[in-house]
């Protein structure tokens, strides 16, 4: 008698197979989702630390695949592909000032909490507030709103909804640098045709940083250049 059979005998069930295409489903019955009067529940405690329930879902993974099952599927791989639009882009979406701006997510090392920076003695160039720890290690502090002409002094949240500063911790040529933001929004995909060219009416020290604009829910996202901004950032380093 194999250990299944003993466990259904000791609940007080037949031992016999249960016929082809059904379930032993006793659980249902006498057991966690039953009556509770399986004498198995002393010491199982839980239907599904029982044999007769894995031997019940093993049953379940070694049933016979319906002939309506495979002819489902069969069309559905037939079936021509949805001709949607690709969404081949992602970046992350952040605020300065009234600015919706975004950075390519592959640069992003962490976003973390605010942190005041130190200033640093004998550097004044344009953009460097200083440098910040964290985690324990240094960071170049660097004010994008200064370096892309924005009065980060405005703008406020979307909806009214209560928002944090952050810090974005990201990455150019294997030098890192934290940038304070007013408000993160998150990670956005979309397709690289969606992109429009900048308007006329942007910011001149802030449109020539950027490789186009994307129109995202109710906001207007400026697509930064990565490789112009990385080279802004590591001069203000030199």
């Amino acid at each position: 008698m194999s250990e299944t059979q003993q466990l259904r005998q000791q609940a007080g069930r037949d031992t016999s197979e249960p016929a082809a295409g059904q379930l032993n489903d006793c659980w249902k019955r006498i057991g966690v989702a039953g009556d509770h009067s399986c004498e198995l529940l002393a010491e199982a405690v839980h239907c599904r630390n029982c044999g007769v329930y894995a031997d019940a879902a093993q049953r379940q993974l070694r049933r016979p695949v319906s002939e309506d099952y495979k002819r489902e599927w069969a069309d559905h791989f037939r079936a021509p592909l949805n001709e949607t639009t690709r969404l081949d882009n992602s970046a992350v979406v952040f605020r300065i000032g009234r600015e919706w701006l975004s950075l390519p997510t592959p640069i992003y090392v962490q976003i973390a909490p605010t942190a005041a920076p130190h200033r640093l003695p004998h550097r004044s160039a344009r953009g460097l507030r200083g440098v910040v720890n964290v985690g324990g290690r240094l960071y170049p502090c660097m004010d994008l709103a200064e370096l892309l002409g924005i009065d980060d002094r405005e703008g406020e949240s979307r909806g009214g909804r209560h928002t944090f500063q952050r810090l974005m911790l990201v990455q150019w040529d294997g030098e890192s640098y934290a940038i304070p933001v007013a408000e993160m929004h998150g990670i956005v995909r979309y397709a690289g045709e969606e992109m429009k060219p900048p308007a006329a009416t942007i910011n001149k020290g802030l449109v020539r940083y950027l490789s186009g604009v994307l129109a995202y829910q109710d906001m207007q996202v400026g697509c930064l250049d990565a490789d112009l901004i990385g080279h802004q950032l590591a001069r203000a380093l030199r």
